[in-house]
């Protein structure tokens, strides 16, 4: 079959070298926002165990959430590499688009 087949192009050592310390400091990004969403995370947990009132609790934990969904886009399903332009577009849209959707209905209802 012609679509199973892989094209193998020899790279020079500079080459080589660059992509290495690229996927390198990829890599090193990626496990320091995991040790950061971990520690966001022990803090949401610490705020319930300290039995702190849920007026305060609830928007911290809220928003320790849109700081760990900001950074798993970015750097876990790789928003930050070039060429992410239109799914970032898309995706930002459809957040913008549900977060007035919610808005809007909580305004209808309490109001």
């Amino acid at each position: 079959m012609g679509h199973d087949t892989h094209v193998v192009v020899a790279k020079n050592k500079t080459q080589y070298e660059y992509a290495r310390r690229k996927r390198s400091q990829t890599m090193q990004m990626q496990v320091v926002t995991f040790a950061i969403m971990i520690f966001l995370t022990f803090i949401a947990f610490a705020a319930v165990a300290a039995g702190m009132s849920a007026y305060y609790v609830g928007p911290v934990i809220l928003l320790l959430a849109a700081i760990q969904v900001v950074l798993q886009l970015y750097y876990f399903m790789h928003m930050s590499e070039k060429g992410h332009n239109m799914p970032a577009f898309f995706l930002y849209s459809g957040a913008l688009f549900g977060f007035t959707f919610v808005i809007t209905f909580l305004t209808i209802v309490w109001w």
